[in-house]
């Protein structure tokens, strides 16, 4: 599985790097706004620091105005990935870009009907948001499961994005259902790591280290 960072903050995402697990970044217009910089000159920073994909998210209204904000997005870089909201509209731009060999995510993605439509309509991803279907005493991961399974059947070739990630055991559940990809926070990151067992051995270990004769 994949692992692509949920941020637009350079700083994370250099040092993220240095880890050597990070395979892309997906950004939105509400981590663009907490990073307080020009949109394009961010954008362009992140997608020459990132070899994967880089999920940039149109905000215009009308098929027009969205393919025109994607294409001038998809130019910045050739690892450009051009978010679209999953509705009749943005269905509409997924189809035109995909003709165009420029790649999509199709975001906000509450049902298996919308995975479904995303697909046919040519979407290179899709992004269905389990955190916030749990907010709501949903399933999350059932999402995940019914959307994988229906592209199973058919050998759809989207690849799914398991978004709005709360903490570690959404990555561990994508990974069992088989998700192509998991974009994750920087600090889960982090607690993906984590274990108090593990803690706890380095903590022995260098003490029983101390006793040793050198």
């Amino acid at each position: 599985m994949k692992i692509f960072l949920d941020t637009a903050s350079v700083t994370e995402i250099q040092k993220a790097l240095t880890y050597g697990v990070i395979d892309g970044v997906t950004t939105n217009p509400s981590l663009v706004a907490k990073e307080g910089r020009e949109f394009v000159p961010l954008i362009r920073e992140i997608t020459a620091l990132v070899p994967g994909p880089v999920s940039v998210e149109v905000t215009a209204s009308t098929p027009q105005e969205m393919i025109a904000q994607a294409e001038t997005y998809a130019a910045i870089a050739a690892n450009v990935v051009i978010k679209v909201p999953v509705n009749l509209e943005g269905l509409q731009v997924v189809r035109t870009l995909s003709k165009r060999g420029i790649q999509t995510n199709v975001t906000l993605i509450f049902s298996p009907s919308q995975a479904l439509l995303a697909a046919k309509a040519g979407a290179t991803y899709v992004s269905p948001f389990v955190g916030r279907v749990d907010d709501i005493s949903g399933e999350g991961m059932a999402l995940v499961k019914d959307i994988a399974h229906i592209y199973g059947n058919y050998r759809i070739a989207t690849e799914i994005i398991v978004a709005s990630v709360r903490h570690p055991l959404h990555v561990v559940e994508a990974a069992r259902i088989g998700a192509h990809v998991a974009t994750i926070p920087f600090a889960t990151l982090a607690q993906l790591l984590h274990h108090p067992l593990t803690a706890a051995g380095m903590e022995r270990f260098l003490k029983d280290w101390e006793k040793v004769k050198r």
